[in-house]
C-alpha cells in the first residue's frame, strides 16, 4: 500500500503539469485569434489605429461603426463635425468618401443623388489619390443599380456605359479596371439586347432600313453581344427583303436585275460574316443554309477566329429556368449572359440612322440605272478657248461682251465689238482676227450723224369755222377727194375778195 502512494502522486504531479500546459497553448491561441482578428480589422479600415486616442481618430471610428450597424444619419453627422472641427486630419480623405459611402449604402433616388454629388466633389478635391478611382466606381455603380430593362427606358443604362468607360479611361492602372470591364460588358449587353429587339421589329414589319440601321449599330458598336448572330442574320434578311420588293416592282428588266444581285450580295455579306466571326454561335447553320439557297461561296472561318469565339461562348452563363422566372419579378435586366473575355468597346457607340441607309439604297439604284451609260461631264473640266472648237466633255467659254459705242448711236441695227487692249498679243491660231488701227495714238473718227427727217405736215389746212351743211331732205353725193379738186383754187366769198393775194 506505502508502494502505490508514490506512484499516485506522480500521477497527479504528472496530470497537473499536462494540465497546466494545454490551458497555456489554449489560451495562447486564444491570444493568437484575437490578434488575427484586430489584424483583420486593421486590413478593413487601414487608417484606423487601435492605440491611438486622438479626437479625430475617435470620432471617424464611432462614424465607422454607426454606418456598420445601418445608422447612416449618425455616421453621417459624426464625419461632418470630424471634418468641419479638424480640416487637416490625416482621415479627411477618408470621411469625405465616407459621407458617399453613407449615401450610397442607404439607397433610394434621393440618396444615391447626393451620393453621386459627394463622390464628385471627391473626385475634385483629390483627384490624383488612390480612392478617386473608387469614388469614380461607386458613381457607375449608382446607375448600375438603377437600370431598366432592354424593354423599359435605358437612360440609366447609357449612363452606366459613359461612367465606366470615363473610369477606365481616367484611371487605366487602378486594380478596379478588371471589375469596371466586366460591369461595362453587363451593361453593352443590356444596350445591345435594346436595339436587337428594336431591329427585328421593324424587320417583322417590313421596314427594312430602320431594321438595317438598328441592327448595324448593334454588329458595329457591340461585337461581343451575346446575340450578334442573330442581329446579322437579321440584316442578311432585310437585304434580302429588299431584293424581293425590287423583283415585284415596275423596273426596267435589266435595272431590276442590277439592283437584285446588288441586294443579294450585300445579304451574303451578312451572312458570311456569321461564319467568319462567329463560328461557334447558334446560328451559324442557318447562315450556311440561307448561302446554299443563294448558290453563294460558303466561306471557312479561320482557326484563330474559332479559338476566340469558342472562349466568348464558354465565359457566358447558361440562362437557366430560375434566371427567367427571376427576370420577371426583379426590377432590372438579367445579364447572365453577358460574356466575361475580350475587351469592351470604349468608343462612344457608332450609330446608323435610317436616311443613311436610304441614301446608300439611292446611290445603289443610281448606278444600276447609269450602269452601261458613258460617263458624264466632269464637274470641275477647263472650258475650251475664245476660238477654239468645243469639245464634247468640256464646256465652252463664253462669248465676248458686245459694248454699246459712246455715241448716239449709227443709226442701223448694229453694234461694234470690243477688241480688248490693242497691246495684247494676238492669238496666232485664231480664226477671225481682229481689225486694229495702225497707230494706237489716233483718235477713231467720229460717227456721221444721218440727216434728221423733215416735219410731218397735212397737205390740207385748215380754213377757219367749218360751215354746217344744211340737210333739206335730198340725198348729195359725198365729195371726191382728188389731186384735181384739192389743186384748183377755191372761189373767194365775202371780206376775202378785198385779199390781192
Amino acid at each position: 500500500m506505502n508502494r502505490l502512494v508514490p506512484k499516485y502522486a506522480a500521477l497527479a504531479v504528472a496530470a497537473f503539469v499536462l494540465f497546466g500546459i494545454l490551458a497555456g497553448t489554449s489560451a495562447h491561441s486564444e491570444e493568437r485569434l484575437k490578434q488575427k482578428k484586430k489584424k483583420q480589422d486593421l486590413a478593413a479600415n487601414p487608417l484606423a489605429n487601435v492605440n491611438s486616442k486622438q479626437p479625430d481618430k475617435e470620432l471617424f471610428d464611432k462614424a465607422m461603426v454607426a454606418m456598420k450597424k445601418g445608422r447612416y444619419d449618425v455616421a453621417r453627422l459624426d464625419l461632418q463635425t470630424m471634418l468641419n472641427t479638424y480640416p487637416e486630419s490625416e482621415y479627411r480623405m477618408r470621411a469625405k468618401l465616407a459621407v458617399g459611402d453613407s449615401w450610397f449604402k442607404e439607397g433610394g433616388t434621393a440618396a444615391l443623388t447626393q451620393a453621386e454629388a459627394e463622390y464628385t466633389d471627391f473626385i475634385t478635391f483629390f483627384p490624383n489619390a488612390p480612392e478617386a478611382a473608387e469614388a469614380q466606381m461607386k458613381v457607375a455603380d449608382i446607375y448600375y443599380q438603377q437600370m431598366e430593362k432592354p424593354d423599359r427606358d435605358y437612360d440609366n443604362s447609357q449612363r452606366a456605359e459613359q461612367e465606366y468607360r470615363k473610369m477606365i479611361n481616367m484611371f487605366p492602372d487602378s486594380t478596379l479596371v478588371p471589375h469596371a470591364k466586366q460591369k461595362l460588358r453587363d451593361v453593352q449587353e443590356v444596350l445591345a439586347e435594346r436595339e436587337t429587339d428594336i431591329g427585328l421589329f421593324y424587320g417583322s414589319r417590313e421596314n427594312f432600313n430602320a431594321a438595317i440601321a438598328r441592327l448595324e449599330t448593334v454588329v458595329d458598336t457591340y461585337p461581343l453581344y451575346s446575340k450578334s448572330d442573330q442581329a446579322l442574320l437579321g440584316i442578311g434578311d432585310a437585304y434580302a427583303g429588299l431584293s424581293k420588293n425590287v423583283q415585284n416592282s415596275k423596273i426596267p428588266g435589266a435595272v431590276k436585275e442590277r439592283l437584285y444581285t446588288a441586294y443579294m450580295d450585300k445579304a451574303a455579306d451578312a451572312y458570311a460574316k456569321i461564319i467568319t466571326r462567329y463560328p461557334m454561335a447558334p446560328h451559324v447553320e442557318d447562315a450556311r443554309d440561307r448561302l446554299v439557297a443563294m448558290n453563294h461561296p460558303i466561306p471557312e472561318p479561320t482557326q484563330d477566329a474559332v479559338a476566340e469565339n469558342d472562349a466568348e461562348e464558354r465565359s457566358r452563363q447558361p440562362l437557366r429556368f430560375t434566371d427567367k422566372t427571376l427576370d420577371i419579378i426583379k426590377h432590372g435586366p438579367t445579364v447572365v449572359e453577358a460574356v466575361h473575355v475580350g475587351e469592351p468597346s470604349l468608343d462612344d457607340p457608332k450609330r446608323t440612322f435610317a436616311p443613311d441607309v436610304q441614301k446608300v439604297n439611292v446611290a445603289v439604284y443610281a448606278e444600276a440605272v447609269n450602269q452601261g451609260k458613258p460617263a458624264a461631264a466632269p464637274l470641275n473640266a477647263t472650258p475650251t478657248g475664245v476660238n477654239e472648237p468645243p469639245r464634247s466633255d468640256q464646256p465652252s467659254a463664253a462669248p465676248l461682251q458686245m459694248e454699246q459705242p459712246s455715241g448716239s448711236g449709227t443709226g442701223v441695227g448694229a453694234e461694234i465689238i470690243s477688241t480688248g487692249s490693242s497691246t495684247a498679243a494676238a492669238d496666232p491660231n485664231a480664226v477671225l482676227k481682229p481689225v486694229v488701227p495702225a497707230t494706237t495714238d489716233a483718235a477713231a473718227p467720229a460717227v456721221e450723224k444721218p440727216a434728221e427727217a423733215p416735219a410731218q405736215v397735212n397737205d390740207i389746212k385748215s380754213t377757219g369755222a367749218t360751215a354746217t351743211p344744211i340737210n333739206d331732205g335730198k340725198k348729195k353725193k359725198p365729195k371726191v377727194d382728188s389731186d384735181e379738186s384739192s389743186s384748183k383754187k377755191k372761189k373767194k366769198k365775202g371780206l376775202e375778195k378785198l385779199n390781192p393775194f
